[in-house]
């Protein structure tokens, strides 16, 4: 097995557990840990594949993505303080609504 199908292999099992993560549980820091999972996997495929065709692009995809990944979690961590202040959960099927 070449060393680019090994980890796009790994890619593909860390994104289907960051998936189910985000299927399975409730929690909302479970939930953002699941889809930044899912971006570093993202991140891995595309480094893997721009290291097989000796490109920069991928790893100038992935400057990017984490810059997105990095942004996602400031504000979400401050949308779910704020959300945590007003309802005392995290539980993102006990918060409905936004309403106060």
């Amino acid at each position: 097995m070449e060393l680019t199908s090994s980890y796009i292999i790994l890619s593909a099992v860390l994104f289907t557990l960051g998936a189910l993560g985000v299927l399975v549980r409730r929690n909302a820091i479970v939930l953002f840990m699941s889809v930044e999972l899912m971006l570093n996997a993202a991140n891995l495929a595309l480094v893997a594949f721009a290291y097989e065709h000796a490109s920069i692009d991928g790893q100038v995809m992935v400057f990017f993505v984490i810059a997105v990944a990095a942004a996602e979690v400031a504000v979400g961590l401050a949308l779910l303080v704020a959300i945590f202040r007003s309802k005392r959960t995290t539980d993102v099927d006990k918060v409905s609504a936004l309403k106060g």
